[in-house]
C-alpha cells in the first residue's frame, strides 16, 4: 500500500504539461485509448474499463479522437441519466415516482436540488430543456400547513441536523432556472419561488449584523470531511456559521430577483438590487483572507475566521463577479493544484476518508475552468480541460469523483479508503464533460455569444494537422479555424462569420499574463486541537492551550499562544478558542470554544419573565433536545420564532434554530437589546421547517412525512450580556 505522503510524492515529480493525446493517453501506469468504429460510435479501452459508446446525437469534430468519443460517451451517460421515474429509499419507501427528467447518477437514482441544479447550470439546458425544466419544478412545493407561507418554495433536500437552515444552498436552483425563462409559465414559476424563497431566507437564515446568509457549505455537506471533528454530534455552529458559497448563490438569487423585478416593473428591483450590492461588500469584507490571498470556505458564527478553503466557493465568487480583479486572480492563483486535478477543499484532512478530502469533483472542475476563463488564464484553463478528459477516459464514465493523487476511482489507504462513494455517469460530472467542450473550448457563454479562450498549447491535440475543428450542439454548429500562427498562449476571435446556426471563427493567438500553477504547498492542515483551559486569576483569564497556535476571543484573534495567555476579563460573555500552527504558518481549524460569562437561566412556564440588569445587548439561546432525526439527515429541524417584549422597546423577533440533537444541547442563538430595569417577557412561536412543504408528505425515511413535525423539547433560556465591542 502506497502512502499519501509518497503517492503526494509520484504524482509531483509526473509535472503538469499540456496533453497531446489524439487517440490515447497514458498516466502513472495506466491508459486509454478511444478507436472510432465503422459506422459511426467509439471503442474506449482503458485499463479498468472498456465501453462500446454508440453514434452520438451531436458530434465534435477534432484531430482527438479521445476528445471527440469522451464527448459522445458524455452524450451517452446523459442518455441513461434521463429518465422516466426515480427513486430513494427516503420517499415513497423507495417506489419509483414519475418523473421525466434527469437522474443524478446511477447510484443516486433521484433528484436533488444542488446537483440539478449545478447540472443544468453547466448547460444540460442545452441539451434538453423540458427535461431540465421538469427536474426543477420536481424541487418547487407549496405549503401543507394553513399559517405558513403559501409558496412555491424551493425544497431543500434532506441533510445535515433536519435540513434547511442549518443548509441554504438550496437558492443554487435559481442559477439553473434562470437559463430556462423563455417559457412563460416557467418564468412565472420561478418569479414566485424566487420572491417567496428570498423572503424565507431572509427572515431565518440572514444575519444583518454581519451582512451574510448562514447556512453550510453548498455541496460539502458532510460535515466531518471539512468541520472540526468537534461538530460531529452538534451541528448548532454549522447552522450558526457563513460559507462563501453559499452566499454567492444568494448574491446570484438576488441578482436573478432585481432582473426579474425590473422587467416586470416591480418596485422590489431596488431593493433586490440593494440586497445583492451590500452582499457583495460583506461577502469581500469578511471573507478575504489576506495573508492567503484567498476568499475562505467558511467563517464561525461568532465571525471567527477558518484557515480552509473550498473550490467551488472560489470558483463562483469568481464567476459570479463577487471578486473581482486583484482578488479574483490572487484566489485562482493561490489556490493549489495536484498534477492530476484541482482538489475541492484545501488542506486536506489526515484522518478522514476520501470523499470531499483528498479528491477531484469534475463539476467543481469545470467551475474552475469557467472561473480561469473569466480571467483570461490559459494555464488553469488548460489544467482543468486535462483533468476532467483523463479522468472520465481512465474510468470509463463521467464520475462522481476521483482521489487527488492518482485520479483514480479507488485508492486502497486503511480506514481512510475512497472515494467512499463513487457513482458511474453522475450527473453534474457529465455535465462538466459537455461543459469543457462548449464552453471551455469552442467559446460558448450561457447567452448565445461565442467567445473561445482556447489555450494555445492545446492546439496540438485539438487541431494536429487539420486547420479547423467544429462542434455540434441542439440548433447550432460552432467552427473554429486555426491561426496561420501560434505566437501567443491563448487563442481567441478574431473575425466571427454567421449565416443561420452555422459560427465559423478565425482564431488569432494573443499573449496574455498566465496565472502560476500552485503545487508547493502543505498537503494536511494541522490537527485541531482541544478547548482551552479557562481559570480566573484576579481581573485576568488565564487561558491555556496545549499546543502553539494562535487565541481568538469571541471571533477575534488575540494572538499567538504557546501555554498560557493573560486576557483581562469583563462582566460579559467572552469565548475563546485556539488553533494550531502547522507548516507555512498554516492554522487548524478551530477548537471548542471555553464560554465565561454571567450566564442567566430563565425557566418555568411560556412565556418566560426576565428583568434587565443594564443597558445593552444580550445573546440568548435554548436548551433543548430535538431527537426527531439523526444528525446527518432528515427535514425535521425545529424552527421557532422567539417574541421579546422588553418594557420600553419594540418587540423583538428573531429566529431560533434547533437541528436534530444527541441529547441536550444549545440552541443557535440570538441577539436583542434591553434597557436597565426592563421587564421583558419570552414567547415561544412557530417558525417554518422542510417538514411544511407539501412534497415531503412522500418522505418516507424518518418523522416529517406523514404530518408536518416542527418540534423539540425545550428547557431553560440563557441569557447573557455582550461585550461592549458587539454594541451597534
Amino acid at each position: 500500500m502506497m502512502s499519501f505522503f509518497s503517492s503526494l510524492m509520484l504524482a509531483l515529480t509526473a509535472g503538469a504539461h499540456a496533453p497531446l493525446w489524439h487517440d490515447s493517453l497514458q498516466w502513472r501506469g495506466q491508459s486509454a485509448s478511444m478507436q472510432v468504429q465503422p459506422g459511426g460510435g467509439f471503442l474506449l479501452q482503458a485499463t479498468h474499463a472498456r465501453r462500446a459508446i454508440p453514434l452520438p446525437p451531436y458530434a465534435v469534430q477534432t484531430a482527438s479522437p479521445l476528445f471527440d468519443g469522451l464527448y459522445a460517451m458524455a452524450q451517452d451517460d446523459l442518455r441513461l441519466d434521463s429518465v422516466a421515474a426515480i427513486r430513494d429509499g427516503a420517499y415513497d419507501h423507495d417506489r419509483p415516482i414519475p418523473c421525466h427528467c434527469f437522474a443524478t447518477g446511477e447510484k443516486w437514482p433521484y433528484v436533488w436540488t444542488r446537483d440539478l441544479a449545478f447540472s443544468v447550470d453547466l448547460g444540460l439546458w442545452r441539451y434538453d430543456a423540458a427535461r431540465a425544466r421538469n427536474g426543477l419544478l420536481f424541487k418547487l412545493s407549496g405549503s401543507r400547513v394553513p399559517d405558513a407561507p403559501k409558496g412555491p418554495l424551493v425544497m431543500q433536500d434532506t441533510g445535515s441536523g433536519g435540513s434547511w437552515p442549518i443548509s441554504t444552498d438550496r437558492v443554487a436552483w435559481f442559477t439553473a432556472a434562470r437559463h430556462l425563462l423563455d417559457d412563460a409559465a416557467f418564468a412565472e414559476q420561478t418569479w414566485h419561488a424566487l420572491n417567496d424563497t428570498l423572503a424565507q431566507d431572509r427572515q431565518y437564515a440572514f444575519d444583518a449584523g454581519m451582512g451574510l446568509y448562514r447556512g453550510e457549505t453548498s455541496f460539502l455537506d458532510w460535515r466531518e470531511q471539512t468541520y472540526p471533528a468537534w461538530m460531529a454530534n452538534d451541528v448548532v455552529p454549522i447552522a450558526q456559521s457563513y460559507a462563501l458559497s453559499t452566499n454567492v448563490l444568494h448574491y446570484q438569487a438576488l441578482q436573478l430577483a432585481a432582473q426579474m423585478a425590473e422587467q416586470r416593473h416591480d418596485a422590489r428591483a431596488a431593493d433586490y438590487r440593494a440586497q445583492a450590492d451590500a452582499l457583495k461588500a460583506a461577502i469581500n469584507a469578511h471573507f478575504w483572507r489576506a495573508d492567503r490571498g484567498m476568499y475562505m470556505s467558511y467563517l464561525g458564527g461568532d465571525g471567527a475566521p477558518y484557515d480552509t478553503y473550498d473550490l467551488l466557493g472560489l470558483a463562483l465568487a469568481i464567476d459570479s463577479g463577487v471578486a473581482e480583479g486583484e482578488r479574483a486572480r490572487q484566489s485562482l492563483a493561490n489556490y493549489p493544484v495536484w498534477p492530476a486535478g484541482s482538489p475541492v477543499i484545501w488542506p486536506e484532512r489526515a484522518d478522514q476518508p476520501i470523499y470531499h478530502n483528498r479528491a477531484i469533483w469534475p463539476f467543481v472542475s469545470a467551475y474552475a475552468l469557467r472561473a480561469a476563463r473569466k480571467l483570461d488564464d490559459p494555464a488553469h484553463i488548460a489544467f482543468e480541460i486535462a483533468s476532467i478528459m483523463r479522468g472520465a477516459a481512465l474510468a470509463g464514465s463521467n464520475m462522481e469523483n476521483y482521489e487527488l493523487t492518482t485520479e483514480a476511482t479507488h485508492v486502497d489507504d486503511g480506514k481512510l479508503s475512497g472515494p467512499v462513494v463513487d457513482s458511474p455517469r453522475q450527473l453534474w460530472s457529465v455535465a462538466a464533460y459537455l461543459a469543457l467542450v462548449g464552453e471551455g473550448v469552442f467559446g460558448l457563454e450561457s447567452d448565445g455569444r461565442i467567445e473561445p479562450k482556447l489555450p494555445a498549447s492545446l492546439a496540438p491535440m485539438l487541431f494536429g494537422r487539420e486547420d479547423a475543428i467544429s462542434l455540434q450542439l441542439p440548433g447550432r454548429r460552432i467552427t473554429l479555424q486555426r491561426p496561420q500562427k501560434l505566437d501567443g498562449n491563448l487563442l481567441v476571435a478574431d473575425h466571427i462569420t454567421r449565416q443561420g446556426n452555422d459560427s465559423v471563427v478565425r482564431l488569432k493567438a494573443i499573449k496574455v499574463p498566465e496565472l502560476a500553477l500552485r503545487s508547493k504547498v502543505p498537503p494536511f492542515a494541522p490537527a485541531a486541537p482541544a478547548a482551552p483551559q479557562v481559570t480566573r486569576d484576579g481581573a485576568n483569564w488565564q487561558v491555556r492551550s496545549a499546543a502553539p497556535g494562535v487565541l481568538y476571543l469571541n471571533g477575534r484573534r488575540v494572538g499567538a499562544i504557546d501555554g498560557t495567555r493573560a486576557v483581562p476579563a469583563t462582566n460579559a460573555l467572552q469565548c475563546f478558542s485556539v488553533t494550531q500552527t502547522g507548516a507555512d504558518d498554516l492554522e487548524s481549524l478551530q477548537s471548542p470554544p471555553q464560554c465565561e460569562g454571567p450566564f442567566v437561566r430563565v425557566e418555568g412556564a411560556w412565556p418566560r419573565a426576565w428583568i434587565a440588569p443594564a443597558d445593552g445587548r444580550y445573546q440568548v439561546a435554548l436548551r433543548y433536545r430535538n431527537d426527531h432525526g439523526p444528525i446527518n439527515t432528515g427535514i425535521t429541524a425545529a424552527v421557532k420564532l422567539l417574541a421579546i417584549r422588553c418594557d420600553g422597546s419594540p418587540e423583538q423577533r428573531v429566529p431560533m434554530v434547533m437541528p436534530h440533537s444527541v441529547g441536550e444541547q444549545l440552541s443557535t442563538t440570538a441577539q436583542f437589546s434591553a434597557h436597565a430595569g426592563a421587564h421583558c417577557s419570552f414567547a415561544l412561536d412557530d417558525g417554518f421547517n422542510m417538514s411544511y412543504l407539501a412534497h415531503n408528505a412522500h418522505y418516507t425515511g424518518g418523522v416529517g412525512g406523514d404530518q408536518p413535525l416542527n418540534d423539540a423539547s425545550v428547557g431553560a433560556l440563557r441569557i447573557v450580556p455582550l461585550p461592549a465591542a458587539s454594541q451597534p
